[in-house]
């Protein structure tokens, strides 16, 4: 049996229990992020104490790409209006809500560790993400409520991680070092035809690890058991000299990804290329790879 938080010791982002949480959310110290995908579902039912944000507000276009992290100073004010505080913990947890379900990819289950890493991405220094999300909340009966919390502003002050990410030059110049496993997070589908994007198939010398493939089949914010999990990851041979750079198609994906070598397997070299393939795909002279094989 795990002890929540996990893992234990120091580390920015940490999981939690429904039990861990059902014991603790009364804890004066401790904030609720509820990250629904859309206001209307947090409106009918959310944890108590819970404050409503949304991941929307992170990121925009920028000179070409659609989905690029807004400015540090345009998003320190957000930062400071939601209350956030650099210690404080912060449970963030989301759902496939009524309003949220729809056929865009909202509510796919990857809202928790797009905030999550987000946040830590940003400067804060204790994130907890609720493991198996608002559905199995739901499921075990525990309190929901529709009343709204009051709280007050904060000062966050935002300092930019960028040891977190990869940006595009420097990911060019060390993709296909011999230390360095690129890891294509998206559907195995999309890693092999593309089909969304500009050019088809994934970046030379990716390997696919889908996202989904960590969750447990009926909820996409539930991990998988260990034993599960390190079934999945051994087939890649990762040592502790090598450094993990993850992609997917716009940096969200790769987030789930990221977040579980990094902090839940505690592996030190784990970056995110966060243009990912729309990024490497929106120029002209970059190749791309078809088919099942990573060249």
């Amino acid at each position: 049996m795990k002890t929540y938080p996990y893992p234990a010791g120091k580390s920015a982002v940490k999981w939690v229990s429904t039990d861990w949480l059902g014991d603790h959310i009364n804890d004066e110290n401790l904030m609720i992020l509820d990250v629904q995908p859309n206001v209307h579902d947090y409106i009918m039912g959310h944890l108590p104490g819970a404050i409503y944000f949304n991941e929307g507000l992170l990121r925009s276009a920028h000179n070409g790409p659609p989905a690029v992290f807004v400015p540090p100073e345009a998003l320190q004010p957000v930062f400071r209006l939601v209350g956030l505080q650099q210690n404080r913990p912060v449970v963030i947890y989301s759902a496939s809500g009524r309003y949220s379900k729809c056929t865009a990819g909202l509510g796919d289950g990857l809202e928790q560790t797009m905030m999550a890493y987000s946040l830590i991405r940003f400067g804060h220094n204790n994130v907890y993400i609720l493991d198996g999300g608002l559905e199995k909340w739901k499921e075990e009966g525990r309190e929901l409520t529709k009343a709204f919390p009051s709280w007050k502003a904060s000062s966050f002050e935002i300092s930019v991680r960028d040891e977190y990410f990869i940006e595009y030059e420097e990911f060019k110049r060390i993709k296909d070092r011999g230390d360095v496993i690129l890891l294509d997070a998206r559907p195995f589908e999309s890693y092999k035809e593309g089909g969304l994007w500009i050019k088809n198939g994934h970046i030379p010398g990716a390997k696919s690890l889908p996202w989904r493939t960590l969750m447990t089949k009926d909820n996409a914010r539930l991990m998988k058991s260990d034993e599960e999990l390190q079934q999945l990851v051994s087939k890649f041979n990762i040592t502790s000299d090598k450094t993990l750079i993850i992609y997917c198609g716009t940096g969200r994906e790769a987030t789930n990804e990221f977040l579980f070598f990094k902090f839940y397997l505690g592996h030190a070299k784990v970056r995110i290329y966060e243009g990912s393939f729309t990024e490497w795909s929106y120029h002209a002279g970059n190749p791309t790879v078809t088919g099942e094989n990573p060249r």
